[in-house]
């Protein structure tokens, strides 16, 4: 059993590894949120999985939008 580490029963040795445990976990839980390209990759990978027709959709609508942006820059610019 892990002790908690504000536990005042347990052993200063018990109470700092349950800190450590603690504090790994946080660590991993903001790795996790600050890593956005291994985030779009497991949704990607799951979307592909589950519902592949999505995925196309939306990698089609990306596409879409950057072409349009390009061409209203291109354009804007050539009559200026």
């Amino acid at each position: 059993m892990t002790a908690e580490p504000n536990d005042v029963q347990a052993s200063p040795k018990v109470r700092a590894q349950a800190a450590r445990e603690e504090l790994a976990a946080t660590l991993d839980a903001i790795e996790y949120k600050l890593n956005v390209p291994k985030r779009v990759q497991e949704r990607v990978r799951r979307m592909r999985a589950e519902n592949p027709i999505a995925l196309a959709l939306a990698v089609a609508v990306g596409v879409g939008a950057v072409v349009t942006g390009t061409w209203l820059c291109i354009r804007a610019l050539l009559r200026h």
